[in-house]
């Protein structure tokens, strides 16, 4: 039987849809042959699925592998079996450990390289390692035997003979560091850059000694602190820029990342400021703890490696928070994400499908009780404000989100979120009194008309609650908790959420016909946000995951809105890769 128009018509469409899936996945595909999802806000595991015990450390490029040392403690071994236990206050030395990866994401347990035979007086912690091309051994730096502690290997991942411990770095207050990190520039040479000990408002860089780097040269004082002590030092360089950046003093707790800049190494340094991305969120619920520079064929940016210390317990899930850091010019920008993706062989990263858009999303960021959140916003219609953090979370950790008055109420605590468009879910875990008038988790300023949730009945233990089909149409969302409440009612909240939901749509509802890679023909890149092309087209942008970040019609596209990685746009029948810086 002869087929009709119609059936010809739904044959090609079919067909085009078949080879639009085909297009999508041979994308994916390009980027996802070197990609590794790195997922924060969990304990992380190496190869072996066993547990990673690292903190205060430090990371090594060797050849095409990245070896990472770095302390195990004997609390966070306790925590990460009964992190409900909460607060153990155990910093005891075990070990320093040595993990080794080739793509920055899976990490191979290599074996303990120190251990309490080999230092184990008072505190050990804030490990780094180096390499010195005059001796041919790698040279460990660490904090112990009431100073600083050197120790020497053959070969990157084997066991470190101590050699002895510097007592007194010439030109320091107080003798000797308070916290530090090990920085080798690209020329070779080695660096201790550290805060000083009781006090550490004073910031140095101190050269190790070329010869053997077995001792640290005296001190160059390149910033002091005016706003209180700083720890967690840490250094990366990017286009011949030097950051020095350090957290608040504040007893291994959280905080905003401080930073300072130079074009020398020993300065002069800027004016301190706060790394753009930090403050809302606290460095997602971290301090500094290292820095990793990614150079890859097509790009670079940094990787900044988070510590959750807070006596191995009270800062939520997970030691390790690593995010990356992109650059605006030389202005770093802080991406705080629970979840993206590496290509540590092109230097490219891109924001994972199951990122959570919220920030401080469990409330975990301050330190202490605060009646106005770190990252939310508060509204009311009395005094004093029913707003607040409050102790006891439904996930390991120390605080929620709580709304309650002895006196009727009206009250909010919300979040703005610059997000793409596209469609989302936002979920939250909730417990109420009941008897509200209105209790809800809202959702609004999307583009479209608010959706919400009730909780203005009784809920008396942890319940989690969502909203769906949540379509963003104009770059932006409003979530939170809103209340208009009687006497005595309250609302406790924990754990938002918000995940796209609709990358897979995105990726098939849009006319690709065909896929080639060519050498590049848009032009510049990397770039730092317009590109161009010859002649006027259609053109698609498209990230790695196939989400259509843009769409028009001419000779150029602006990538300034997002976020550094690699990206592809569609020309006409062809597609070419482009990298944003």
């Amino acid at each position: 039987m002869p087929s009709t128009k119609q059936d010809t018509f739904k044959i090609k469409y079919m067909y085009s849809k078949l080879r639009l899936l085909i297009t999508a996945l041979l994308l994916v595909a390009i980027y996802a042959a070197h990609a590794q999802q790195i997922q924060n806000d969990v304990f992380w595991k190496d190869t072996d699925g066993n547990p990673i015990y690292s903190q205060g450390g430090g990371v090594l490029k060797v050849g095409n592998t990245w070896y990472w040392y770095g302390p195990k403690y004997n609390g966070a071994v306790t925590y990460y079996a009964n992190p409900a236990g909460g607060k153990n206050s155990n910093s005891s030395f075990d070990a320093i450990t040595c993990y080794s990866s080739t793509d920055l994401a899976k990490w191979k347990f290599e074996g303990n390289v120190m251990t309490t035979s080999d230092i184990n007086s008072g505190w050990v912690g804030r490990v780094g390692v180096t390499y010195n091309p005059t001796t041919k051994k790698y040279v460990l730096l660490v904090q112990g035997n009431g100073g600083l502690a050197f120790a020497t290997s053959s070969t990157p991942n084997g066991h470190f003979t101590y050699h002895h411990t510097q007592m007194v770095i010439t030109n320091v207050v107080n003798d000797n560091s308070g916290d530090q990190s090990v920085y080798t520039d690209s020329d070779g040479k080695a660096y201790l850059v550290f805060s000083n000990r009781s006090g550490r408002s004073h910031l140095y860089v101190s050269a190790l000694r070329t010869s053997d780097y077995l001792n640290a040269e005296p001190a160059v004082n390149i910033y002091n602190s005016s706003a209180g002590g700083r720890e967690g030092s840490i250094m990366f360089k990017q286009n011949g820029t030097y950051y020095f950046c350090s957290s608040d003093l504040h007893g291994w707790n959280t905080s905003q990342t401080y930073c300072i800049s130079a074009t020398n190494i020993f300065g002069p340094y800027s004016k301190e400021f706060v790394i753009q991305g930090t403050d809302k969120d606290y460095s997602h619920v971290t301090q500094c703890g290292l820095a990793v520079e990614v150079k890859g064929k097509t790009g670079s940016f940094v990787i900044f490696g988070g510590d959750r210390w807070a006596d191995f317990a009270g800062n939520g899930i997970g030691y390790n928070q690593w995010m990356p850091i992109s650059f605006n010019g030389t202005t770093p920008v802080f991406h705080s994400l629970s979840q993206w993706n590496i290509n540590a062989a092109e230097g490219t990263w891109t924001v994972g499908s199951g990122n959570n858009y919220v920030l401080n999303p469990n409330f975990e960021a301050d330190r202490i009780a605060v009646t106005n959140i770190t990252g939310w916003t508060n509204w009311t219609n009395i005094t004093p404000d029913p707003n607040g953090n409050a102790s006891g979370s439904h996930i390991p950790g120390r605080f929620i989100l709580s709304q309650y008055s002895a006196s009727a109420y009206q009250a909010s605590v919300l979040q703005n979120i610059s997000v793409p468009n596209g469609t989302y879910t936002l979920s939250a875990w909730v417990k109420s009194s009941g008897g509200q008038k209105q209790a809800q988790i809202y959702a609004k300023n999307f583009g479209g008309t608010e959706i919400n949730t009730s909780i203005n009945q009784a809920i008396a233990n942890w319940k989690q609650v969502s909203i769906s089909n949540i379509k963003v149409t104009n770059g932006s969302i409003q979530v939170g908790v809103f209340s208009d409440a009687n006497a005595g009612n309250w609302v406790n909240v924990d754990d938002f959420n918000l995940v796209r939901t609709d990358i897979v749509t995105a990726i098939t509802d849009n006319s690709f016909t065909d896929s080639q890679t060519t050498s590049q023909v848009v032009y510049p890149s990397p770039t730092k946000g317009q590109i161009s092309w010859g002649e006027q087209q259609n053109w698609i942008l498209v990230n790695t995951l196939g989400n259509v970040m843009g769409t028009g019609i001419g000779t150029s596209a602006d990538l300034t809105p997002f976020p550094g990685g690699l990206y592809f746009i569609k020309l006409g029948e062809k597609i070419y890769r482009v990298v944003k810086e």
